[in-house]
């Protein structure tokens, strides 16, 4: 259960796409309605949109840029990342199905206007079924260039009719998941003298340092960028810096650990050595493979699901769409606190971990939407 990571996805030998192919029809982390292999040689463009379902409406979610060491690589994130933006959608309460388009390469060394506008002319071939954003790599910049070529482009600077930066709301319902974690555990939200851990301090994560330390939290944080984690000590001289993800799990006395940077976090070496009596973080598909969630549970570690908590991106994005106001997405976005607080009611009523109950409240969304 939980909206794992697909592993297989290994090439066959008669066969280079076999993996892929095996996943997408033969197995439970498939099910995808479509996925788009997207070339432009001009620009140099690859890509894969994947789109796991439209059952509640368009498909929505970001664009990731990143360097992928494989194309079967790439494919496997797209798949992943879009089933999770299914289930985010749907637990978010808003009428979108999940899709997640990657843009292979180096973002520092490839990207140009050129390519981001052949990629725009990609989505908008969906004529709608698909409708992009911001993710890892990509910024409010670049998508309004590739508004350019694509009606369907959400997280444009509000000088182009955009909302600006998700980030903010997605580090404030994050935070409110961890309010509601510490609710159900200790029972008050509040994480004063709570120490908490966070992996990676960019986009999302400098924001949600923020918020914890207005709460009066102790933070301890990491991240790969040199600058990123300078940025934050030169703001909050009162926070801690450990050298990388292995050490901040470690640390003693950890009350709560926020993976903020990629997928994967959780898994058969970090599990058993995590110090934190909880896990709450903004990364998509943390879960690296099914049965970690269980392992979480059986060490008595609370597990927050992150496609719950790192909805307020998503639910920013998607209010761009009918005219933007940040209150009434703010209001929305507080609500994962109230749904996060439901979901650890449900799982402890029904002897399940956190990210199964997310996901069954999930499906059971979907499941009605596609029976009306």
């Amino acid at each position: 259960m939980g909206v794992t990571t697909v592993t297989d996805v290994r090439p066959a030998a008669a066969d280079a796409t076999g993996g892929v192919l095996q996943t997408l029809f033969r197995t439970e982390q498939g099910g995808h309605e479509q996925v788009v292999l997207c070339q432009d040689r001009a620009s140099g463009l690859k890509a894969v949109i994947a789109l796991h379902s439209t059952a509640l409406g368009p498909a929505l979610g970001g664009t990731r840029f990143h360097p992928y060491a494989s194309e079967e690589e790439a494919v496997l994130d797209a798949l992943n990342l879009s089933r999770g933006m299914s289930y985010k959608n749907a637990l978010a309460g808003l009428d979108h199905g999940g899709g997640k388009a990657v843009i292979i390469g180096d973002p520092e060394l490839i990207k140009t206007d050129e390519l981001l506008l052949a990629y725009g002319r990609f989505v908008a071939s969906l004529g709608g079924r698909y409708v992009t954003a911001c993710d890892v790599g990509t910024y409010v910049a670049d998508m309004d260039v590739v508004a350019r070529t694509n009606r369907w482009t959400t997280g444009r600077s509000p000088e182009n009719g955009g909302a600006g930066d998700s980030s903010v709301l997605t580090a404030y319902g994050v935070f409110q998941g961890m309010r509601a974690s510490a609710q159900h555990l200790w029972g008050d939200p509040s994480l004063r003298d709570r120490k908490v851990g966070v992996a990676g301090v960019g986009k999302v994560g400098h924001h949600l340092v923020e918020h914890l330390l207005k709460d009066g939290a102790e933070v301890v944080i990491t991240d790969v960028r040199t600058e990123s984690v300078d940025r934050v000590l030169d703001r909050h001289p009162q926070v801690t810096a450990v050298a990388d993800t292995a050490a901040l799990i470690s640390t003693p006395g950890l009350d709560v650990y926020a993976p903020c940077a990629l997928g994967g976090a959780l898994d058969d070496v970090t599990v058993p050595v995590l110090t934190a009596k909880v896990v709450c973080g903004a990364a998509n598909n943390q879960l690296a493979h099914p049965g970690v969630e269980k392992d979480l549970s059986d060490r008595g570690i609370l597990y927050a699901p992150d496609y719950v908590v790192n909805a307020g991106g998503v639910i920013q994005v998607a209010d761009e769409l009918h005219g933007f106001d940040f209150d009434r997405c703010k209001a929305k976005a507080a609500k994962i606190f109230d749904t996060t607080l439901a979901i650890f009611a449900h799982a402890k009523a029904d002897g399940i971990p956190p990210a199964a109950a997310a996901d069954r409240l999930a499906e059971a969304r979907m499941a009605e939407a596609r029976r009306t």
